[in-house]
């Protein structure tokens, strides 16, 4: 279907024209507004850069050291964790506000993250946003079509300030295992930056195929997609000795977006290196003086 204003070939299932900006018209098999795409997967331009209505955008550096550049409209605005922005436009206005009021704030701050919320708006003119997570890793920038990701708390990097983030209770069994107590609900329309630790692997689940994944590996995953939270292995013992902690069981249809390394377990393995609590060191002690 083409673009009732400039002709342009529209996206399916697109709100806007991503030539001219203009509301496209409703194509056939487009959801109605207020409903959700069911099973239309994780929308990543394999370029790693692409354009929705009033920003282009381009991933660089990509995997290890990944830098997303959003380039805005005047007026155009885009919100992101605090802390996230490397570098901006001089004629950029940051904001940074308690999004959901006191009560909002509050369930981002248990769930892990910022209790304030950065909105960047372009004043006067285009500009340009830079963003970037606190680790070394990969950014996926997912081009929402009216759909619902669940995102694990400390992968969300940046989204179009038109989508619907939440806190979500991540069910009673990751409480008691200490991983993973809050996942974010984020629905709408426009662009998503989730970030990872390593590279991003996708895995895409057909009707009622089973799939574990350790919740320190966990990034993003569809609505469609059913999960519960359980042990590694059964019984306490077992797994506690096999070294995993709580893992998340999916069912499909869907796709879940997996990072290769575990911030947790590289935590882990450094510990013995630093100083314990009573100033000590409980790693290796290299003696240079030859004494």
């Amino acid at each position: 279907m083409n673009c009732q204003n400039c002709g342009a070939e529209l996206v399916p299932n697109s709100q806007f024209c991503t030539r001219c900006g203009a509301r496209a018209m409703a194509p056939v098999g487009a959801v109605p507004t207020g409903g959700i795409n069911p099973g239309s997967g994780i929308n990543i331009d394999a370029d790693a850069q692409g354009s929705g209505f009033g920003y282009r955008f381009e991933v660089l550096h990509q995997p290890a050291f990944s830098l997303a550049v959003i380039h805005l409209d005047a007026e155009r605005s885009i919100c992101a964790e605090a802390g996230a922005m490397v570098s901006m436009s001089a004629n950029v206005e940051l904001q940074s506000q308690m999004k959901g009021g006191l009560f909002g704030a509050l369930k981002r701050a248990v769930g892990g993250e910022s209790a304030f919320v950065s909105t960047f708006t372009a004043r006067g003119g285009p500009g340009e946003v830079t963003f970037a997570p606190g680790a070394p890793g990969d950014i996926a920038a997912i081009e929402m079509r009216n759909q619902a990701f669940f995102v694990q708390s400390s992968s969300y990097l940046a989204g179009d300030a038109g989508l619907n983030v939440d806190t979500r209770w991540g069910g009673a069994k990751s409480f008691f295992g200490g991983e993973g107590l809050f996942v974010l609900q984020i629905t709408g329309s426009g662009l998503l930056l989730v970030s990872s630790f390593g590279a991003i692997h996708r895995k895409r689940l057909a009707p009622g195929e089973r799939y574990v994944v350790d919740t320190g590996h966990l990034v993003a995953w569809e609505g469609t997609t059913q999960y519960t939270l359980r042990k590694a292995a059964a019984g306490f013992f077992r797994s506690f000795v096999s070294g995993e902690g709580i893992v998340a069981e999916f069912m499909g249809p869907g796709e879940i977006l997996i990072q290769t390394r575990n911030l947790a377990a590289l935590a882990g393995l450094l510990r013995p290196f630093f100083p314990n609590q009573s100033g000590g060191n409980s790693g290796f002690n290299i003696n240079l003086g030859g004494e």
